[in-house]
């Protein structure tokens, strides 16, 4: 039996990859901050098969904690999902941020580099990132292949930056077995409504109940690259399984879509007859007004393809809350 471990498996995407892994038959460990999540994406059973570590990984400043968490878990692979993925409250408070999305990760690949060491546990490693690495570019530029170059605009780009380039350091200075990802926009049923499709699904329903006629939107040209969540969790498993040690991969469609297309496409699944207004005090300059990856590399390399389309990623938001 293949064995996992996966850090942030609390939360939205690591209780889907826990599931995936679960149901494919590996032994799953995963850690959890404040403590082991509610029912909802995983099932009671589900859970139940994973084995929780709960804890503050960013309490322990020495590698004790860390080394004695893989020794128990002796993973196969390890997928690091751990850290603050809201980009206003990392930018809010950047000293914790750097500490969580930089200085965890940091001290699992010490860990590991000892482990190995000490034990012969060499596990492929997956550092997931984000899209927000790359800042700006224009949009003649789009989609961003990994050549691209990164210059982050965001603190949150800036940690998850940092974390790449300490973990594929890790990977050419001593060996271990990692793959970094650059993940563009993800959703999907369990995804918090501070983000933007879960909120705009949220806000429809609601007037959908209410009656209300219409909403206020702020920018609505601001344009993403989303996928469903499974199939982000799917690309995990390919990279895992069949990526390149020492390189980053974009996990993305490859195409992108104005913010304005996913508010009317939420109205038109959620059979609503609200509209969207755009409010003037509500729009703000977008730091990065385009932002749609490439995926070449990372089909090509692992023979892994997006199948769910985004309005299956707003129907499966809307059927998990009815």
């Amino acid at each position: 039996m293949r064995r996992a471990l996966i850090t942030g498996a609390d939360g939205f995407v690591g209780q889907w990859l826990a599931k995936t892994l679960v149901a494919q038959g590996w032994r799953v460990t995963g850690t959890a901050w404040r403590g082991i999540p509610a029912v909802g994406t995983l099932t009671a059973k589900e859970q139940a098969q994973v084995t929780w570590e709960v804890g503050d990984l960013t309490a322990a400043r020495d590698l004790g904690p860390m080394r004695a968490l893989l020794r128990r878990a002796t993973p196969d692979a390890i997928f690091h999902l751990a850290g603050m993925s809201y980009v206003p409250t990392v930018g809010d408070d950047p000293v914790t941020a750097l500490e969580t999305n930089v200085g965890v990760g940091i001290r699992l690949l010490e860990a590991m580099r000892a482990e190995r060491v000490a034990s012969g546990l060499d596990p492929t490693i997956l550092v997931v990132g984000s899209a927000e690495q790359y800042g700006r570019h224009a949009a003649s530029s789009m989609p961003l292949p990994e050549t691209t170059p990164c210059a982050p605009r965001s603190f949150y780009g800036a940690t998850k930056q940092a974390q790449e380039e300490f973990a594929l350091a890790a990977a050419r200075a001593h060996g271990l077995r990692i793959i970094a990802t650059r993940s563009f926009n993800h959703c999907g049923p369990g995804h918090a409504p501070i983000f933007l499709l879960p909120a705009l699904v949220q806000r429809v329903r609601e007037a959908r109940r209410t009656g209300a006629t219409t909403l206020p939107i702020g920018n609505t040209e601001t344009v993403r690259d989303y996928l469903h969540v499974r199939d982000v969790v799917e690309a995990y498993l390919a990279l895992v399984e069949r990526g390149q040690v020492g390189e980053a991969y974009n996990v993305c469609r490859g195409t992108g879509v104005t913010v304005g297309e996913v508010a009317a496409l939420v109205i038109v699944r959620a059979h609503a007859t609200v509209q969207f207004v755009q409010d003037p005090t509500l729009l703000r300059p977008a730091d990065v007004p385009v932002l749609v990856g490439q995926n070449t590399k990372l089909c090509t390399h692992t023979g892994w393809t997006p199948t769910r389309t985004l309005t299956d990623i707003i129907d499966d938001h809307l059927h998990a809350a009815s």
